[in-house]
C-alpha cells in the first residue's frame, strides 16, 4: 500500500513537470499564465495520485500494464521540450540545431499532398513570413517524428517483451476500467472493434484536429501563431491525440489475442483430458 502511495505521488510530480515544461523553458511567461499553468498542472496531478493511489481507478486504463503510460508521458515531455527548445534557443545553442534540422528533413519528407503537414500548411494565413512558416514546419515535422518514434517503440514492446507482462495476471477491470467486459457480446470481437475504432480515429484525428482547430480560432477572434506557449501546446496535443489512439487500438489488439491463444490453450486441455475421462 504505502509503495502504491509513493508511486502516486511520483507521477502526480512528474505530470506537474510536463505541464510545466513549456512554462519552464520559453521567454515571456507572464505572472497569469504561470498561475493558469501552475494551476492546470495541480490539478491534473490531484487527478493522477488518486487514480494510481486507489484501488480501482475510474478512468485511466493500463494503470497496471507498464510502460503503456509511461511511454505516453515521457513522448508528451520529450514533445513539449523539444519544441520550446525549437523556439527559445539562439543560434548558439547546438540541441535547438540539431531539433532544427532534424524538424526540417521531416517537415521537407512530409511535405506531399495530403499529409498531415500540407493540412496545417494550406489552413495557415496568407501573407506570412517565410520564417515563421518555416518555424511551423519544423515544428510539425519534430513532433511527427516523435510521435512515430514512440509509435515504433510500443510496437516493440509489444512483440520484444511480450507485453503485458506475462509473469502477471492482467486485470482487465483495472486496466480498463471504461471497458465493459459483461455488457454483451464476445469479448474478443469487442475488443477487436474497439482496436479498429481507435487506429481508425487515430488517422482521422491527425486530419480534423488542425482544421477544427484553425476555424475555431478565426471563428473566436484567437491567433495560434500569436503565442508562443500556444503554438507548443497546440502542435504538441495534435500529435499527442492520435498517439494515444494509436497506442490504445494496438493494446487492445494485443489484449483479444491473449484471450484468444488463452481460450485456444483451455480447449486443447480439454480435448486432451477427454479421452482419459471417458476411458
Amino acid at each position: 500500500m504505502l509503495s502504491q502511495l509513493i508511486g502516486a505521488v511520483v507521477r502526480a510530480i512528474i505530470v506537474l513537470l510536463v505541464v510545466a515544461t513549456p512554462s519552464l523553458i520559453l521567454p515571456g511567461t507572464t505572472a497569469e499564465g504561470a498561475q493558469m499553468v501552475t494551476l492546470v498542472g495541480l490539478a491534473l496531478a490531484g487527478f493522477v495520485a488518486m487514480e494510481y493511489g486507489a484501488t480501482y481507478p475510474a478512468l485511466v486504463e493500463f494503470r497496471d500494464a507498464p510502460p503503456f503510460n509511461r511511454v505516453r508521458a515521457l513522448t508528451l515531455m520529450l514533445t513539449l521540450f523539444s519544441l520550446s527548445v525549437v523556439i527559445a534557443g539562439g543560434p548558439d545553442s547546438s540541441l535547438a540545431l540539431v531539433l532544427r534540422a532534424l524538424g526540417l528533413v521531416m517537415g521537407a519528407a512530409l511535405d506531399f499532398p495530403w499529409s498531415p503537414m500540407t493540412v496545417i500548411l494550406d489552413r495557415l494565413p496568407d501573407g506570412m513570413a517565410p520564417v515563421s512558416l518555416a518555424e511551423i514546419k519544423v515544428m510539425v515535422g519534430l513532433t511527427i517524428f516523435i510521435m512515430l518514434g514512440a509509435l515504433a517503440i510500443f510496437a516493440l514492446l509489444l512483440r520484444l517483451r511480450q507485453w503485458p507482462n506475462r509473469e502477471m495476471a492482467f486485470n482487465v477491470w483495472i486496466n480498463l476500467p471504461t471497458f465493459d467486459p459483461t455488457a454483451g457480446g464476445d469479448v474478443v470481437k469487442r475488443l477487436k472493434r474497439d482496436a479498429r475504432i481507435n487506429i481508425i480515429l487515430g488517422f482521422a484525428l491527425l486530419f480534423v484536429v488542425p482544421m477544427i482547430a484553425i476555424f475555431a480560432a478565426r471563428h473566436m477572434g484567437m491567433s495560434i501563431l500569436g503565442s508562443h506557449h500556444t503554438m507548443v501546446w497546440g502542435i504538441a496535443l495534435w500529435m499527442f491525440l492520435p498517439l494515444s489512439l494509436f497506442m490504445r487500438g494496438l493494446a487492445m489488439g494485443r489484449i483479444a489475442d491473449m484471450i484468444t491463444n488463452r481460450r485456444a490453450r483451455l480447449v486443447a486441455a480439454v480435448a486432451a483430458d477427454a479421452p482419459r475421462t471417458a476411458y
